[in-house]
């Protein structure tokens, strides 16, 4: 408003005139739609990937806290040419089946994750691409027409990961409180709308909604408020995606200037009026560089402190000493692992043991592992747990910061010194976990062991066999129609739940 001569209120012209489609989003249309895929180290890579995603997904299979959350929102509904949901007998609407592989797969932080400005799991997408895949696949065949193929699955995967990695390397969404998976959202709408068939306009639509949508919060990653949620927030991102594509796909329409309306738009509501910073084109680069977790279900800025710590519990037991002789313990990290996982005080549950970098530390020392049963309250309760946290001191070291953030290096440093109670020192840095690139032919076959481990877990030898013959070939995947692909990993005929 503006004062007339008078002191009139005058109003001031906000012009009514709808913009072109923000830049951001425009340019997230563009590769989706249109950008060709030529790397063979993606697809591989990709191919990889589908693999342990999937493999992480059966092994959350064995907790009563992810399986209460599956099946179909109205129990003893099975959709005719619905998704098949891998592991289950569960046959779903896409957007619902998009919740269950999301919730599954991501359930216990065990598959690959991105580490840049923001965090993240681009395997998350997943759900949302599968879903929608052997849906529309099933509908096909049910009709006489071709089938896609897990091709263009592992496609939609390289670009998903490539949307939300890149979005991730500049732009820091935790430090304006909101979580991740916001850029699963985003992500997973633009390749859905791509499997879709989605015209160029109803794409921008589907992704303008994906940003105007309210965001999560990151409360529930954080003390005091960590949960289960985390667990399933990218099943409920990746879930919203399929329904804000299927939108677009009926004519709803979008909202051009999402990000970059004044006062309204994403960046002045949710952003501290910032906008987008990018560091590359799209391309391959994310999968490329994806970093796969494959020994241990740890929040990745703390795996290499995990595997030194492994490393000096051989060399304590070497000389005949236990975490019992331990007098102390310095952790020297870069700041996100401080800013995440380093925490004091009572851990209320598994989601809040599998993000405290004491935790993660005091278990190998102890027993000489971690797995995903150690964050539970039986593994808990043990006082030596606590007892051992409590020994540990975490300090940042500058130039572990600067590497992590190096395009180059892009390295998880962590180096564990433990001084004995006889004033021995025991000292290990590493400073790239086994799932890195610069690990990759190192941690390839035991990613595939890890694959077959999870496998046996619900399948006889027989299908195991077809699941790898089909799974480690990458041309015979490829080539496969989708819902052929996921019919190997379904459990008898769709239940009543």
């Amino acid at each position: 408003m503006k004062s007339g001569p008078e002191g009139e209120h005058v109003s001031s012209h906000i012009s009514n005139e709808r913009p072109a489609p923000d830049k951001v989003i425009a340019d997230i249309v563009d590769y989706a739609l249109d950008f060709q895929i030529e790397s063979e180290l993606a697809y591989a890579t990709a191919q990889h990937c589908l693999m342990d995603t999937l493999g992480c997904g059966f092994e959350a299979l064995e907790y009563p806290a992810c399986t209460k959350l599956l099946g179909p929102i109205v129990p003893r509904t099975i959709v005719p040419n619905g998704a098949r949901v891998p592991g289950t007998s569960y046959q779903l609407d896409p957007v619902q089946a998009a919740f269950n592989i999301g919730a599954m797969i991501r359930w216990l932080d065990f598959n690959d994750t991105w580490l840049a400005a923001e965090w993240g799991h681009p395997s998350d997408n997943l759900g949302g691409i599968l879903a929608v895949a052997d849906w529309l696949s099933r509908t096909s065949a049910a009709q006489g027409k071709q089938a896609l193929t897990m091709r263009q699955v592992l496609t939609a995967m390289i670009k998903a990961h490539e949307i939300q990695g890149c979005i991730a390397l500049e732009n820091s969404f935790n430090k304006v409180g909101l979580d991740h998976v916001v850029l699963v959202k985003v992500a997973s709408t633009a390749v859905v709308s791509q499997l879709l068939g989605l015209t160029r306009e109803q794409t921008t639509n589907a992704i303008s909604l994906a940003w105007v949508d309210g965001q999560s919060l990151r409360t529930y990653r954080h003390a005091p408020n960590t949960g289960s949620r985390k667990s399933w927030a990218a099943g409920d991102a990746t879930s919203r995606a399929v329904r804000l594509a299927l939108m677009a796909q009926a004519g709803e329409m979008g909202y051009p200037s999402a990000l970059t309306a004044k006062t309204w738009g994403f960046y002045d509501v949710l952003f501290k009026g910032q906008e987008f910073r990018f560091q590359r084109p799209y391309g391959s680069y994310v999968m490329e560089n994806v970093l796969f977790k494959i020994s241990y279900p740890a929040e990745f800025h703390a795996q290499t402190a995990v595997e030194a710590a492994m490393t000096l519990r051989r060399q304590m037991e070497a000389r005949g000493k236990t975490a019992e002789d331990i007098r102390g313990i310095k952790l020297r990290t870069h700041e996100a692992c401080l800013r995440i996982i380093d925490k004091r005080g009572p851990l209320a549950n598994p989601a809040d043991r599998d993000h405290c970098v004491q935790y993660m530390i005091a278990i190998p020392l102890l027993f000489g592992r971690l797995t995903a049963a150690d964050y539970e309250d039986w593994i808990a309760t043990d006082p030596r747990i606590d007892a051992l946290r409590a020994k540990i001191e975490c300090i940042e070291v500058p130039g572990f910061s600067r590497d992590y953030h190096d395009p180059e290096k892009r390295s998880i440093a962590n180096a564990l010194q433990i001084e004995l109670s006889d004033g021995t020192i025991l000292d290990e840095t590493v400073e790239y976990p086994i799932g890195h690139r610069r690990r990759r032919e190192e941690g390839l076959p035991l990613l595939i062991e890890k694959f077959k481990t999870n496998l046996r877990r619900l399948y006889p030898d027989d299908r195991q066999r077809h699941i790898l013959d089909a799974s480690l070939d990458l041309q015979r995947l490829e080539s496969l129609p989708v819902n052929e692909y996921v019919d190997l990993f379904v459990l008898n005929e769709p239940a009543v739940a």
